[in-house]
């Protein structure tokens, strides 16, 4: 069997302006980066604002194994499937973090013969936005310290800088650092922090924004620090909006690029689910309901993380409505869900199957909250048996869900027939009735306990002394009222990754509470998760090669 990155290399595509070409996008409106990407420019953004919108429809998922449930290859493959039916569906995607693909999770590319191409560039550097928004954020930070070693006439206390440098790769070593070592010359020393690029708020803020003059308002809002008498200092406070803009500038217009079988797919914004929102930019969807009959997005991890995030932050900002959920369920995550150790997972087990089924019934669950119509995706891995897939098939009926067999990762388009089928179905004979599951005007504790009852099924929650100090802060600097952006493990409905299926009788703990005023939500650090991922033991950079003549090996 050939490898992700062996297909992909495989692949015919076609040049960037035929892709673009029947979506009614004209050729001097893109921006090209060789020959099969581009960025959509502001001008095209515009003359289609007027066109009416397509369907919207979300792909989540259940609770996942640590190698992923295959969100992507599912959205991929649903694209190209509903095209083959005739249908203009296009893709609205996240890039993917440096993170995971030297990790252990992979990229964010799809798989098998469900991908976007060029795979590589995707995955590496693409049209560069990471690395923009890695130099804009510590530009900030670089003007912040230079603000404190040049008299530092605002007065801020050094002790209380809120905002962390970042880089777009998981590195612990640099999760808690000292700088401003080695003299005078060298800056205040001070307790300092990394975080990756993908869970800053300059990430979200991209993804938020709806054009260039929002972005510099948000980038303007930024909490950076407090002062000696307690009062917030701002990214407008230190004059740095503007440059922070120009490094911006390009990175706000959405990506093109194509599937395996020349669909169009726009990818744009990549915050991760567990410990950001999760959503790309709602600048990529909006567009991607103009330009298609069929939007199809993905929110990362389960759907107690990214598709709430989606529910109540980005539609909730943007005013839109899904017609759909896909919610992708695989065996093994079930069997994972189950109790069945990750190297078992292979192995046919209907009980442990069935134990872990309740997952499953509770991600179905929380969809409806929603008011949104719900399919249930069994994305296949070649290791399921007929007996599995019967057993979840079986159950989704049980419970009046709509269930689809999906193929996609070993046929593409054509295994994504039956689903690509009953999500026109649904969309069609449904209606969708969605509405945020919480009223962001209630204060932040009642929001919080909101999400952890009626999504994670706990009891409530518990908030820290540290954590009630953070949201006291919070409402007094008037933003009590904007919704929150839970950070928390995404191997659990809890935030204590052991418990897995659909734990009952806990509480979520909350013990830190940051305000991202510019992305416009406050975020609830729960648990253990943390804001820089490591590495681990054996890196998926330690696989990947490049060849005498530039080919890259390795990658998936």
């Amino acid at each position: 069997m050939l490898t992700d990155i062996e297909i992909a290399q495989n692949a015919k595509m076609k040049k960037i302006k035929d892709i673009a070409a029947p979506l009614g996008i004209e050729e001097d409106e893109l921006i090209p980066y060789g020959h099969y990407k581009a960025k959509i420019s502001q001008e095209c953004i515009d003359r289609l604002a007027s066109k009416p919108d397509g369907k919207l429809i979300l792909v989540t998922a259940i609770n996942p194994t640590p190698a992923g449930e295959g969100k992507t290859t599912t959205s991929v493959g649903l694209a190209q499937a509903m095209n083959r039916l005739g249908k203009n569906a296009v893709l609205a995607l996240r890039e993917p973090s440096l993170g995971p693909v030297f990790g252990i999770k992979g990229g964010a590319a799809g798989g098998g013969y469900a991908q976007v191409v060029p795979m590589e560039d995707i995955n590496l550097h693409f049209t560069g936005d990471m690395h923009a928004l890695t130099s804009a954020n510590n530009l900030l930070c670089a003007l912040l310290d230079n603000h404190i070693q040049q008299g530092n006439p605002l007065g801020i206390d050094p002790r209380r800088v809120m905002i962390d440098r970042c880089l777009d790769m998981n590195d612990r070593a640099l999760r808690n650092i000292t700088i401003g070592l080695g003299g005078k010359v060298n800056g205040v020393p001070r307790e300092d922090h990394f975080r990756i690029t993908v869970a800053t708020e300059f990430m979200a803020i991209l993804c938020l924004a709806e054009d260039l003059e929002d972005l510099k308002k948000r980038l303007g809002r930024i909490l950076v620090a407090y002062t000696y008498d307690n009062k917030p200092v701002y990214a407008a406070d230190l004059q740095a909006v503007g440059a922070l803009t120009a490094l911006l500038k390009d990175a706000i217009n959405p990506n093109l690029v194509q599937t395996l079988e020349n669909n169009p797919a726009i990818i744009h914004g990549g915050p991760f689910a567990n410990i950001a929102h999760g959503c790309n930019s709602i600048r990529a969807t909006k567009l991607a309901l103009k330009v298609g009959d069929y939007a199809i997005t993905e929110a990362g991890f389960g759907s107690d993380l990214g598709a709430e995030k989606f529910f109540d932050i980005k539609c909730r900002f943007a005013g839109l409505k899904p017609d759909c959920v896909v919610l992708v369920a695989t065996i093994r995550a079930l069997k994972y869900n189950g109790g069945i150790p990750k190297d078992k997972l292979s192995e046919e087990n209907v009980d442990a199957l069935n134990k872990g089924m309740v997952n499953l019934g509770k991600h179905i669950e929380n969809m409806r909250k929603f008011g949104v119509p719900v399919v249930v995706a069994i994305n296949h891995f070649y290791t399921d048996s007929d007996a599995e897939i019967e057993s979840v098939r079986a159950f989704c009926e049980s419970v009046g869900a709509k269930v689809a067999f999906s193929d996609v990762f070993l046929k593409g388009g054509e295994g994504g027939i039956e689903l690509a089928e009953a999500v026109i179905e649904t969309i069609d004979t449904t209606t969708s009735d969605f509405a945020p599951i919480y009223d962001e005007k209630l204060p932040i504790k009642e929001k919080l306990n909101i999400i952890a009852r009626e999504i994670y099924g706990a009891d409530g929650v518990n908030v820290t002394p540290a954590a009630d100090k953070a949201i006291k802060q919070i409402e007094e600097l008037g933003f009590g009222d904007i919704p929150v952006c839970v950070a928390k493990t995404q191997y659990s409905l809890s935030d204590d990754p052991a418990k897995l299926g659909r734990p009952q009788g806990f509480e979520i703990t909350v013990r830190d509470v940051r305000l991202s005023a510019g992305a416009g939500f406050a975020v609830a650090l729960t648990g253990e998760i943390m804001t820089m991922p490591g590495l681990p033991k054996v890196p998926a950079a330690n696989n990947i090669d490049v060849l005498a003549d530039g080919e890259i090996t390795g990658l998936f």
